[in-house]
C-alpha cells in the first residue's frame, strides 16, 4: 500500500511507515493540481492544516482508505465526504497538549509583561522602560473557555500561579470541574463578566466559530486580556481589535488566525498584541510525538483495526478500546453470519448488550455488527466508519439497548434481525479476555469457537445424519475440526454446527443438501 506524506513530520513518523513495508512518498511541495493528479494512486494521506481535503480531493482519491491529521484540529478535513466514502481520518489530539498548553501560557505572559515590546525596543539599542508596565496573575481569575485535553492542563499550571480559574464547557461533565479544581459557569457571559484573563481551548464548529465577539466584549472587565492558542476566529478578530482600541482588552496573546497563513491581519498593527505564526505544537517533543502517533494510527488503520482516534467514529481512549476488543470481532461475527445464513432483507436490528458489557462503551461494537452484516453482500467498502450510514441509507432501524443483569453468561450480545416476516436471532459471549464463542443461532443453543470456514446444516432429529456429513467431508477430503448439534424441546429439526479446515466446494454442498434429512446447508466464511 501507498501512503503519500504531504505535510511535515517528523522522520521517526516516517520511519515507522517504512518498518511496516508500505511505499512512503514524502511530497510536499505539490501544487494543488500536481496533488489532485497523483491522489488516485494512494491509500492514504498525511497532511497538516493546509492541505485541503475535501470533495473535489474525494473525488480523484479513488482508493483513499486514511487520511491522518498530524495534529488537532481537522477544520481542513470534509468529514461528510469522508464517512460517506468510509475513509477513516485519524487525528493526534494528545500528542502536542503539553506544547499547546505551555505556549498558551507563554503568550499571556509575554503579552502581560510586554516582553515582546521591552525586547523589540532594547534590541533596538533603545533602554527605556516607559509604557512597558504589566499586571501580576496572583490572586486574578482566569476564564478558561473549553476544558478538554489541553484547557485543563492550562487551569492546573495556572492555579500555581495563584490564580482563581473558572471554566465555561457545557460538554464536560461536574465531575471533570471538580477533578481539575474549577468553577463551573453555566453561561459563557458569566466567565466573560468575572474574568480578568480568558483563555480558549475548543475546537473550530459552527458554534464555536465567533463566540467570543462584540457582544462579549461589551459584558467583560474594562482591562480583560485574552489569549487564543486554539482555532482561528474563535475570537472575532475585528471585535477584538475594536475592544483593544477602545480600552476594552488590555492585551492579547494569538498564535491562531483566521484564512492562515495571514500576514494581513489588522491584529498585526496593535503593540499590544503579540502573536505567534500557529507554534502551539511547534516544540521538538511535540512534533516527535505528532509524527510518530499518526504514522502508527495510519498503519493500523489500513490494517483494519480500529483506531482510537479516529475522528470519525465514536471516541475512544485506548483503554476503552483495549477492554472491547473482543466484543469488537465477536460483534463482526455476529454480523456476518446473518446473511450467510437468511437471504431476507433486513428491516430492523436490535442489539442487546448483556452483563459486563453492558456497562462498557457499546456504539463502536454496534458499528462492529453493522460491520459485519452489510460487508457479505455490498461490494462497496464497508467499515465502523460508514456501516451506520449505509444501515440508514438501506432503511435499516438500529436499537441498542443494554441489561445489567448476567444471566447465564457474565456478558453476553444479543442480535435480533427482522425481515419482513420474521425475526431472526444470534447470541454470542467473551471468555476470559478474548475467548469468542457463539452461544445461540436462530434459538438454537451452542458453544462454537468461531473458525475461519465453518458449515452449518438443518437436519431431521434422527439417528445417523452426523455420520452421513462426517463421511461426505471425509470424501471430499475436508477435515473437521469440531461438531455439534443444537435441538430445540420438541422440534422435529435439529442444527448442526462444523467448524472445519478448509473451503468446502459448492459440489460437496451439493452432496451434502441432497442426504435425506437435510433440508439446508451453508458454508460459512468469517
Amino acid at each position: 500500500m501507498k501512503v503519500l506524506v504531504a505535510e511535515k513530520i517528523a522522520q521517526q513518523g516516517i520511519d515507522v511507515l517504512i518498518a511496516e513495508n508500505l511505499q512512503v512518498d514524502v511530497k510536499m511541495d505539490l501544487s494543488r493540481e500536481e496533488l489532485l493528479n497523483v491522489i488516485e494512486e494512494y491509500d492514504a494521506i498525511i497532511v497538516r492544516s493546509v492541505t485541503k481535503v475535501n470533495e473535489e480531493f474525494y473525488k480523484r482519491a479513488k482508493n483513499l482508505r486514511v487520511v491522518g491529521r498530524a495534529g488537532n484540529g481537522v477544520d481542513n478535513i470534509d468529514m461528510e465526504g469522508a464517512t460517506k466514502r468510509g475513509i477513516i481520518v485519524v487525528n493526534t489530539p494528545e500528542a502536542n497538549t503539553v506544547s499547546a498548553a505551555e505556549h498558551t501560557i507563554g503568550l499571556l505572559l509575554s503579552s502581560i509583561r510586554n516582553i515582546a515590546q521591552a525586547n523589540n525596543r532594547i534590541k533596538s539599542r533603545v533602554w527605556d522602560r516607559s509604557n512597558l508596565k504589566g499586571v501580576e496573575l496572583q490572586g486574578k481569575t482566569l476564564g478558561v473557555v473549553g476544558l478538554g485535553r489541553i484547557g485543563s492542563l492550562v487551569a492546573v499550571r495556572m492555579q500555581s500561579f495563584g490564580m482563581k480559574v473558572i471554566a465555561y464547557d457545557p460538554y464536560i461533565t461536574d465531575a471533570r470541574f471538580k477533578k481539575f479544581g474549577v468553577e463551573k459557569k453555566e453561561k459563557l457571559e458569566d466567565l466573560v463578566q468575572e474574568s480578568d484573563f480568558i483563555t480558549v481551548h475548543t475546537p473550530k464548529t459552527d458554534e464555536t466559530f465567533g463566540m467570543i465577539g462584540d457582544e462579549e466584549f461589551k459584558v467583560a472587565k474594562k482591562g480583560v486580556r485574552v489569549v487564543n492558542c486554539a482555532r482561528g476566529g474563535i475570537i472575532n478578530e475585528e471585535a477584538l481589535v475594536k475592544a483593544i482600541k477602545e480600552g476594552i482588552v488590555a492585551s492579547a496573546g494569538i498564535d491562531v488566525l483566521v484564512n492562515e497563513p495571514n500576514t494581513t491581519s489588522p491584529l498585526l498593527d496593535l503593540d499590544n498584541v503579540v502573536l505567534t505564526p500557529h507554534l502551539g505544537a511547534d516544540t521538538e517533543e511535540a512534533q516527535y510525538n505528532v509524527g510518530v502517533t499518526v504514522a502508527h494510527e495510519v498503519v493500523s488503520a489500513l490494517e483494519g483495526d480500529m483506531v482510537p482516534n479516529a475522528v470519525n467514529l465514536p471516541t475512544l481512549h485506548k483503554n476503552e478500546l483495549d477492554a472491547i476488543k473482543a466484543y469488537l470481532r465477536l460483534g463482526e461475527t455476529l454480523g456476518k453470519l446473518y446473511h450467510q445464513l437468511e437471504k431476507d432483507p433486513v428491516e430492523k436490528v436490535e442489539i442487546v448488550y448483556s452483563g459486563e458489557i453492558a456497562n462498557m462503551e457499546t456504539t463502536t461494537v454496534t458499528l462492529g455488527v453493522l460491520k459485519g452484516l452489510f460487508e457479505t453482500i455490498l461490494k462497496e467498502r464497508v467499515n465502523y466508519v460508514n456501516a451506520s450510514l449505509i444501515a440508514k441509507n438501506r432503511g435499516v432501524d438500529v436499537v441498542e439497548s443494554k441489561e445489567t443483569s448476567e444471566g447465564k453468561y457474565l456478558n453476553l450480545i444479543q442480535v435480533k434481525i427482522s425481515s419482513k416476516y420474521k425475526t431472526f436471532t444470534l447470541a454470542g459471549t467473551v471468555f476470559g479476555k478474548d475467548d469468542l464463542r457463539i452461544v445461540e443461532v436462530n434459538g438454537y443453543e451452542f458453544d462454537v469457537a468461531p473458525s475461519p470456514c465453518m458449515l452449518v446444516a438443518m437436519n431431521l432429529d434422527k439417528p445417523g445424519m452426523i455420520g452421513q456429513i462426517g463421511t461426505l467431508l471425509g470424501v471430499s477430503k475436508i477435515n473437521i475440526a469440531t461438531m455439534q448439534v443444537s435441538r430445540k424441546n420438541g422440534a422435529e429439526w435439529a442444527m448442526m454446527f462444523l467448524t472445519v479446515d478448509s473451503e468446502v466446494s459448492k459440489e460437496s454442498l451439493k452432496l451434502i443438501g441432497g442426504l435425506e434429512g437435510i433440508s439446508n446447508v451453508q458454508f460459512i466464511r468469517l
